[in-house]
């Protein structure tokens, strides 16, 4: 039985960036997780342990958030990683770090944004 589990929004305000100043005063950024899982033991068991607890993963995420980067790239990354290592099993999820206004010399985009996929090769 496989489904999606999503854990979407997660906002933080974070020093990632290239200039100095946007790693001074930080920005706003959004992370959102997407999970492709197999839900049949949870939904037998109805116990957390048999599922992705979606509030680990965002205490994974926040702890990441923290440490200032240049890239969202870089940060994304850390991020599936640090979501294997707690959960090595998960076979396919992905992470999504959103970075509002983005500094672009001449203009202007709400966003910037990176997908980074996850999981094991099981």
């Amino acid at each position: 039985m496989t489904s999606l589990l999503e854990l979407e929004g997660m906002e933080f305000h974070s020093n990632h960036g290239c200039s100095e100043e946007e790693r001074k005063q930080g920005n706003r950024f959004v992370v959102d997780f997407m999970s492709e899982l197999d839900i049949a033991r949870a939904a037998a068991s109805d116990d957390l342990k048999d599922t992705v607890d979606v509030a680990e993963i965002h205490k994974i995420v926040a702890r990441e958030m923290q440490q200032p980067s240049r890239l969202i790239e870089t940060v994304a990354a850390r991020i599936v990683r640090a979501i294997e290592k707690r959960y090595p099993r998960l076979e396919h999820f992905s992470i999504r770090v959103s970075k509002q206004n983005p500094p672009i010399e001449g203009g202007k985009a709400a966003w910037s944004r990176i997908t980074v996929d996850g999981g094991c090769a099981c």
